[in-house]
C-alpha cells in the first residue's frame, strides 16, 4: 500500500470518529423521563428534566435515564400479629415517584434498589401500626362509619349478650394508612422518592386460626338460632295455655248451662209431679208404685234371688200385687 492509501484510510478514520463524537454529543429526553449526566461516574450538573434535544460531552460523560412518572409498589402478603394477639395476613401496595432525581441515583443508582428499600421502609412501617391497634380497628374503613348488624340480634327476651354488637372504634383503617404513609414519607424523602399513596390491599386471617374462627362463627350462628328457637317455643306455649284456657272456659259455660237447663227441667217435673199428686191419690199411689218398680229393677240384677221378710215393703207389694190379681175376675172367652 503506497503512501496516499495510508493517508486516504486515515482521512476516513478520523472522519468516522468525529461522526460518532458528533452523534454521541446529542441525545433526545422523552417526557415520561428525566435524564442524570455522569463524567466518569459522578453527576454533573442539574438533572434535565425537560423534554427535547440536549448536548453532552462525548466520549467523557454519560446519559443515565430515570422514569418520572408514578411508580407501584406491590409487598408481599406477610403475618403480622395485632395488638389483641390475632394473627392476620396484611397485603400492600403504594404508589411513589422520583422528586429528586440526583438524590436518588447517588442514594439508590436505579429501580431495583428502590423497590428493595420501599420493602423494608414499607414492611416496617406497616408492621409497626398493625402491631399497635386491635384487629377491629383494621378491619372497619372510619370511626364515623357505622356498620349494618341485625336490630333484631338485641331485641327479644333471650339476650345473645355481644353478639351482632360491634366494639366502638378510635381510629379505623383510613387513619392507619395515613399514619404508615406518613411515617414512611420521611425516610424515603431521603432517597428523593415522594411517597404519594399507601393502603391495606387485603387483611386476612392466618390460616393456622381460620378453623377456629369459622367455628366461633358457627357458634354464634348456632346460639342465635336457638334464641329464635326458644323464642318460637315460648310463643308457641303461650298459644297452648291460651288455647287449653279457651277451651276450659267454654266447657265450664256449657256444663253451667247444661247444670242450669236440668235443674229448670227437674223443677218443672217436680212441679207437674206435685200437681199429680194433689189431683188424684190412686195416679199417685201408682206412680209411687212404678218409680219402686223401676228402682228395683236398676239394683236388682237379672236371676237374683231375695229372701224377703214378711214385713217387708217389697214383700207387702208383691203379696198385695198377688192378692189384687187373684180377686180380679177371669176374662171372658173370646168368640170362636
Amino acid at each position: 500500500m503506497n503512501k496516499r492509501g495510508c493517508l486516504w484510510l486515515l482521512a476516513i478514520a478520523v472522519a468516522l470518529v468525529f461522526l460518532r463524537a458528533l452523534v454521541g454529543s446529542f441525545y433526545a429526553v422523552h417526557q415520561t423521563e428525566q435524564v442524570i449526566v455522569t463524567q466518569f461516574g459522578k453527576p454533573v450538573g442539574d438533572p434535565i428534566t425537560d423534554p427535547g434535544l440536549h448536548f453532552k460531552l462525548p466520549f467523557i460523560q454519560e446519559v443515565n435515564r430515570i422514569d418520572k412518572r408514578f411508580l407501584e409498589w406491590d409487598g408481599l402478603p406477610v403475618a403480622i400479629p395485632t395488638r389483641d394477639k390475632t394473627y392476620i395476613h396484611v397485603d400492600t401496595f403504594a404508589r411513589w415517584r422520583i422528586n429528586d432525581p440526583k438524590t436518588y441515583f447517588v442514594r439508590l443508582h436505579d429501580e431495583r434498589s428502590a423497590q428493595s428499600r420501599l420493602e423494608d421502609i414499607l414492611g416496617s412501617e406497616t408492621r409497626n401500626s398493625i402491631a399497635k391497634h386491635d384487629l377491629i380497628e383494621i378491619v372497619r374503613t372510619d370511626k364515623d362509619r357505622k356498620p349494618l348488624h341485625d336490630e333484631s340480634l338485641k331485641a327479644g327476651p333471650v339476650g345473645l349478650g355481644t353478639i351482632g354488637v360491634l366494639p366502638p372504634i378510635a381510629y379505623g383503617r383510613l387513619k392507619i394508612e395515613a399514619d404508615i404513609k406518613s411515617a414512611a414519607a420521611l425516610k424515603l424523602a431521603e432517597f428523593g422518592i415522594e411517597l404519594l399513596d399507601v393502603r391495606l390491599r387485603r387483611v386476612n386471617y392466618n390460616p393456622d386460626v381460620l378453623g377456629r374462627i369459622y367455628q366461633r362463627m358457627i357458634s354464634e350462628r348456632l346460639q342465635i338460632a336457638q334464641r329464635f328457637r326458644s323464642e318460637g317455643e315460648g310463643e308457641a306455649a303461650r298459644i297452648a295455655g291460651q288455647k287449653e284456657r279457651d277451651l276450659n272456659e267454654i266447657q265450664s259455660t256449657a256444663y253451667r248451662r247444661v247444670q242450669e237447663i236440668r235443674g229448670e227441667s227437674d223443677a218443672k217435673a217436680t212441679e207437674i209431679y206435685a200437681k199429680a199428686y194433689t189431683q188424684n191419690a190412686q195416679a199417685a199411689e201408682f206412680y209411687g208404685f212404678l218409680k219402686t218398680m223401676e228402682t228395683y229393677r236398676k239394683i236388682l240384677p237379672a236371676n237374683s234371688t231375695l229372701v224377703l221378710s214378711t214385713d217387708s215393703d217389697l214383700f207387702s207389694l208383691l203379696k198385695r200385687g198377688n192378692a189384687k190379681t187373684s180377686t180380679m175376675p177371669p176374662l171372658a172367652p173370646k168368640a170362636p
